[in-house]
């Protein structure tokens, strides 16, 4: 590790010396061939809706949430507007972002609960209260309309965030919904793949009876709270059009399965994030997958226009504790279950986040040989940090350089959460819990010269190699050298060279095995230019990174 605070050091006085043009808009390199989207090769930012970006001020209190919670669990102000303003200034452009991920927005318990940590209220989006409409805190239908078209317009795609699983928890104001809707109780012991389905994740959790395929009607606070905002005619007719087109029945799961669904048909977004997968049975994502797919494809045809390409819907899932090294089949202790047949394209990888002790290298190999062999065309999202992982990588950000590269260059779809390139703090003094990880963005530590743009602009050299290339994530690897480590990604026509751990100064890359001699190449972390001579390439920049591509 020493070597490498060494040799980022030096890059860091490298990197700082173009800060300017850097941040304010480095935008897609227009010297290569764009490559088209590929979902297994994403970039994608995940962001806590509530901690990103106060974008309207005026939307910050509602339905009377005043009281005073503890550090870090109420609502903050971040908002669908901050993303949007962050959207329009080219961060995520900037940043080689090609998928925004956000945690849900639609409308939350209104009350607070209180177990031990301190007044919470539903914050992070995860304690649902109704399906249909979006959290005034969040913003409008409108702000969301324009968050995907402008989104879309950048080249970049919208994955929100959906449970199914749950309801918000009871409260003083939130009601629990009818017992043909939820169970409150036992609480899941994960002995079986009973005890985690068939189970409340914490108690007053309420869980959706997934399993049911009966009939029920709606639950009297939905028709109350409809009924109060003059729409319960218009809901009651959708949700009948949907039941019948699908020959479906009034069962619980469906219900939530056609609200989900319809942000995706209104507003064409492109993808959904899946809560908490393992505690419902694995057909009831077959069947989202299957209707989220009707609903986007239903979306580009009214909106010819605006379609931002062919790509179908896309779903990946929280399994938690899944990694890479179970291939395609997640083991419960009584059961097997193979989620990638049903209805998911990703899962989320919970191994990147420990691979401390192993080397750039190992990592990239092994990730490379099971996702070109076991996975079959289905892959995998890696992170370092994320909202409910009390065990990062690297969770002091001693070293978040590595972090990054780790992350950006490996094999599959990377998710950077929300203040990984600006080393936001991950322990806040004074609180309790997952909420040491949801503190809000950290804006004011990007300052000219400072480490912490240094950082920025790493990981946006790193971010948009990425996404100019499809190799990088979703390529087959091929190793030239060990030490230093030199490799190639290829997918289909799309190849790049990457060396990591390279000499600061002067350093010779053999590339004939991928370019003839005439060959015009360009090394994106240094931004410079060379000709291929000799089947090599001579590169004199104090980085110890190399991304080299192919100029047109």
């Amino acid at each position: 590790m020493k070597k490498i605070f060494l040799t980022i050091g030096l890059a860091s006085l490298f990197l700082s010396s173009c800060a300017k043009t850097t941040v304010q808009g480095n935008q897609e390199n227009k010297s290569t061939q764009k490559q088209p989207f590929v979902w297994n090769g994403a970039n994608v930012y995940f962001l806590l809706t509530d901690r990103f970006n106060n974008g309207d001020k005026t939307n910050d209190i509602n339905y009377g949430r005043t009281a005073e919670t503890a550090k870090l669990r109420g609502f903050e102000g971040g908002d669908i507007r901050g993303v949007i303003q962050k959207i329009d200034q080219g961060y995520f452009t900037d940043l080689g972002i090609n998928a925004i991920w956000m945690t849900p927005i639609v409308e939350q318990i209104h009350g607070y609960v209180d177990e031990g940590q301190g007044k919470t209220y539903g914050f992070h989006g995860y304690w649902t209260k109704d399906w249909t409409t979006l959290d005034k805190n969040f913003g409008t239908e409108k702000d969301l309309k324009e968050l995907v078209d402008k989104a879309h317009a950048k080249g970049i795609r919208i994955m929100l965030d959906a449970v199914i699983n749950h309801t918000g928890p009871v409260t003083n104001v939130d009601g629990v919904f009818p017992a043909d809707w939820v169970r409150v109780s036992p609480q899941c012991t994960y002995e079986s793949y009973k005890t985690t389905i068939e189970c409340t994740l914490v108690a007053n959790l309420p869980d959706i009876l997934t399993e049911s395929e009966n009939d029920v009607m709606l639950p009297p606070q939905l028709l109350a709270k409809w009924s109060k905002e003059g729409r319960l005619e218009k809901e009651v007719a959708e949700l009948n059009a949907f039941f019948a087109k699908y020959n479906l029945p009034k069962a619980p799961k469906y219900y939530i399965m056609k609200w989900l669904s319809d942000y995706v048909r209104k507003y064409g977004i492109d993808a959904y994030r899946v809560d908490t997968v393992k505690h419902t049975e694995e057909d009831v994502w077959k069947k989202f997958e299957q209707i989220c797919n009707d609903a986007l494809a239903e979306y580009k045809t009214n909106n010819p226009t605006k379609a931002i390409d062919n790509t179908d819907f896309f779903l990946l899932g929280e399994v938690y504790n899944y990694t890479i090294n179970d291939g395609q089949i997640f083991p419960f202790p009584d059961k097997k279950v193979n989620y990638f047949e049903n209805g998911f394209d990703a899962l989320i990888n919970f191994d990147l986040r420990s691979s401390q002790k192993e080397s750039y290298q190992q990592l990239f190999d092994r990730y490379d040989k099971i996702l070109h062999n076991d996975m079959n065309g289905k892959t995998v999202m890696s992170y370092i940090t994320s909202h409910d992982d009390g065990s990062p990588f690297d969770k002091n950000r001693e070293n978040p350089w590595d972090a990054g590269t780790r992350l950006l260059l490996a094999p599959g779809i990377s998710q950077v959460y929300y203040g990984d390139e600006t080393a936001r703090p991950l322990e806040v003094q004074g609180v309790d819990g997952d909420a040491n990880l949801r503190s809000f963005m950290n804006w004011d530590d990007i300052k000219p010269n400072s480490e912490t743009e240094s950082l920025l602009i790493h990981f946006q050299k790193l971010g948009q190699f990425r996404r100019n290339h499809p190799a990088v994530g979703a390529g087959k690897q091929t190793d030239l050298q060990n030490s230093p480590y030199i490799f190639i990604r290829k997918y289909k026509d799309d190849e790049v060279i990457i060396g990591l751990d390279l000499s600061v100064n002067r350093k010779e890359i053999d590339v004939k095995s991928v370019w003839a001699d005439g060959t015009k190449v360009r090394d994106a972390y240094s931004n410079q230019q060379f000709v291929v001579k000799d089947g090599k390439i001579s590169i004199d920049a104090p980085t110890t990174i190399v991304l080299v591509e192919k100029v047109n």
